[in-house]
């Protein structure tokens, strides 16, 4: 539950040192402020989330908040339970079957995010555990999911993910999910198809899963558990499910491949089969930390079914860890449990400390220098996957939750050198030596396209996207326009402007990937607007004339997308094409990422930014927080959407105070991580070696 990963929550009941907002000047509004708030108002608000934030700090330093995907990690959870032979606690199954029932769509579904259309994929999988939990096929709800499935096609039409999960219990044959022979970890680095050519979270889920494939294990089902009723066809006369026809030339040979591998393989030779499932144990075990395989509930819920099928007993240490890690991730809400996707304690970290200091909390205040304190203790200084291309830079980066050794990132890592950056961590001793290396590992990082991806450097092998098994089209990490916006922020922050050549080249890369409406496609979340804020902070960091026609566009582009409720908001469904881009309802954190990208070109006095201001003040609750339902974080476009249960609490603190500090000119001592003064670091990656 919870409780494992958030530990003691500091109370503060009011610190000496917090700063009084009451005493800020209020008198006249400042020129060309509308008539929609006062600056007393904007205080109080902005009081009311400090005082908030510093009540739910731990202990330890540290924020968390919920991490919440849709119910296909919860539903996956009650499978692993069976396939492990673990009886649940009578309690927690009914939560769980709680939370799933209470997310089912009315046509009797189960959507990717909040307020979106059923997925059949995810819908199979959580009428897959409501009967794993004990619900009857003819209650009414089982009855309305059944009669969707079968009208989209049945089970044969999910996704590879779901494919082996019905395999692993002899709901369909495995020979019908495409080929993955565990000799995979036998393939040179030439080879077309390696695992340091696909993304961090494909290899952690593939590696063990190839173990899973090598002993293709079926979990035996009671009649009443098993989903032969949602199939349009007998399962067992099923052969290859292909739903991926198409005139592309490469996709249609690599079907070729993938079933030729199927004829060919039971005559391939064992021993290299052994050899390889040696290989792909060590590799998972020596990944295995206290936070489990990468750290993402896929592949470590992998890799505690390998090490079962390995022969690893329940009270072996690896196996515990590895289960342990994963009830870390349950969550319980009154009569709710679900399963986070993983957990976010350095993400949301860094961008409550980034809030609070631009909210005007000194950087000598106790809760700064707990946070900053406890940020340095999670330093990886340790080699990582990332290290095959880059193997002559020396570690030291920030990963995403408490425990990821050898998946620091390049998204939390600038993010967490920001923070740092505004709470003069550099001025205290001991950590500039640690914030440069944290530096240079960064610019060691680019790609040689100029931009950066999350975690390997040019991981942008596109054809693999096209292989059977990658239907998901997320195999890969390429360069992204929100990271590399994020880092021309940070560096320019740090005195490395555009004269810069990894700054330069990054400015080039942005200018390539920009859209024709003039927004930037965000990654990592939803999803133009997400992206145009990332860049336009860095740009405006960066030195950038932010009156060129290019930035222009952009600034127009999310005047535009303003809803007449003075919000901004775009859905998931944006990640289908660019004409959803910006169009959506309203939420907070959208809101303040559009605010803070118009806020960087200068827009702080607009009639859009003074609106979108008074939209947040009007979305406070009393309790100085924000509510927001719909999902603006992104796993895997198009397939796996997150719900930062933080994103509307700091990014709103954020923009109100960044909005304040433009508008009062105020440049106290509170602010001075406004101000950016550039540090002295030696850059040393420049000439790595890949």
């Amino acid at each position: 539950m919870r409780q494992n990963t958030r530990k003691a929550i500091k109370v503060v009941k009011k610190p000496k040192d917090s700063p009084d907002f009451s005493r800020q000047k209020e008198g006249a509004q400042p020129q060309g402020e509308t008539s929609l708030f006062s600056i007393k108002r904007l205080n109080k608000v902005i009081k009311r989330s400090v005082d908030r934030f510093l009540s739910i700090q731990n202990a330890e330093g540290y924020w968390i908040f919920d991490l919440e995907a849709d119910t296909t990690i919860p539903s996956e959870y009650v499978l692993l339970q069976r396939f492990l032979g673990i009886r649940m606690a009578p309690d927690l199954k009914e939560r769980i079957a709680n939370y799933i029932r209470g997310r089912q769509l009315d046509n009797g579904g189960w959507p990717l995010f909040y307020d979106g259309d059923e997925d059949l994929s995810g819908t199979v999988k959580a009428y897959f555990a409501l009967k794993i939990l004990g619900d009857a096929m003819d209650a009414p709800h089982m009855t309305r999911a059944r009669n969707l499935i079968l009208s989209l096609g049945g089970a044969s039409r999910v996704n590879v993910f779901t494919r082996i999960t019905m395999a692993l219990f002899g709901q369909i044959p495995w020979r019908t999910a495409p080929a993955m022979p565990i000799e995979i970890m036998l393939l040179p680095k030439w080879f077309f198809f390696h695992l340091h050519k696909i993304s961090y979270w494909s290899r952690t889920v593939i590696v063990p899963l190839l173990i899973l494939y090598a002993k293709q294990p079926v979990c035996n089902l009671s009649p009443g558990e098993t989903i032969s009723e949602l199939f349009q066809e007998p399962a067992e006369n099923l052969r290859n499910i292909d739903r991926y026809r198409s005139g592309d030339l490469a996709k249609s040979l690599l079907i070729l491949l993938d079933r030729a591998l199927k004829v060919v393989q039971p005559f391939m030779p064992k021993r290299p089969a052994r050899k390889a499932v040696k290989i792909a144990e060590r590799w998972t075990l020596k990944r295995m930390g206290e936070g489990g395989l990468g750290a993402i509930f896929p592949a470590m819920a992998n890799a505690v079914m390998a090490l079962k099928e390995l022969g690893y007993p329940s009270d072996h240490p690896d196996f515990v860890r590895g289960l342990k890690s994963i009830e870390d991730l349950l969550v319980t809400h009154g009569s709710e449990t679900f399963c986070q996707p993983c957990v976010s304690p350095i993400w949301d970290t860094c961008l409550s400390l980034s809030a609070l200091r631009e909210a005007g909390i000194p950087a000598d205040h106790e809760a700064v220098k707990d946070a900053v304190d406890w940020l340095f203790k999670k330093l990886i200084t340790s080699r990582g996957d990332w290290a095959y291309r880059a193997h002559d830079l020396e570690p030291a980066g920030w990963a995403f939750q408490f425990e990821n050794t050898y998946y620091p990132d390049v998204d939390d890592t600038p993010m967490v050198l920001m923070a740092l950056q505004r709470a003069h961590a550099i001025d205290r001793v001991g950590y500039k030596n640690k914030m440069e290396k944290a530096v240079n590992w960064l610019v060691g990082m680019q790609s040689s396209d100029g931009g950066w991806g999350s975690f390997d450097i040019d991981n942008n092998y596109l054809y693999l996207n096209k292989i059977p098994f990658a239907d998901h089209g997320a195999l890969l990490d390429p360069s992204t326009s929100d990271l590399t916006g994020r880092c021309v922020e940070l560096l320019s922050m740090l005195g490395y402007g555009l004269e810069f050549p990894p700054v330069s080249r990054a400015v080039e890369f942005l200018k390539k990937e920009q859209e024709e409406c003039g927004a930037w496609f965000g990654r990592w979340g939803v999803n133009y607007v997400y992206g145009t804020w990332s860049v336009l902070k860095g740009l405006k960091q960066a030195g950038e004339d932010m009156s060129k026609p290019y930035i222009r566009k952009a600034v127009e582009w999310l005047k535009s997308c303003q809803n007449p409720d003075n919000g901004w908001g775009e859905s998931c469904n944006s990640y289908a094409g660019v004409s959803y881009a910006g169009k959506g309802k309203s939420t907070v954190s959208q809101t303040a990422w559009a605010l803070l990208g118009l806020m960087a070109a200068g827009e702080v006095k607009s009639s859009a930014v003074q609106r979108g201001v008074h939209y947040l003040l009007n979305a406070q609750d009393r309790q100085g927080s924000w509510e927001e339902k719909l999902y603006t974080g992104t796993g895997f476009p198009m397939v796996f959407y997150l719900r930062y249960h933080g994103y509307r609490q700091y990014f709103s603190l954020w923009a109100l105070g960044e909005y304040r500090r433009l508008r009062t000119g105020d440049k106290t001592s509170q602010d001075k991580a406004a101000l950016n003064e550039p540090a002295s670091f030696r850059l040393t990656a420049l000439k790595k070696k890949r």
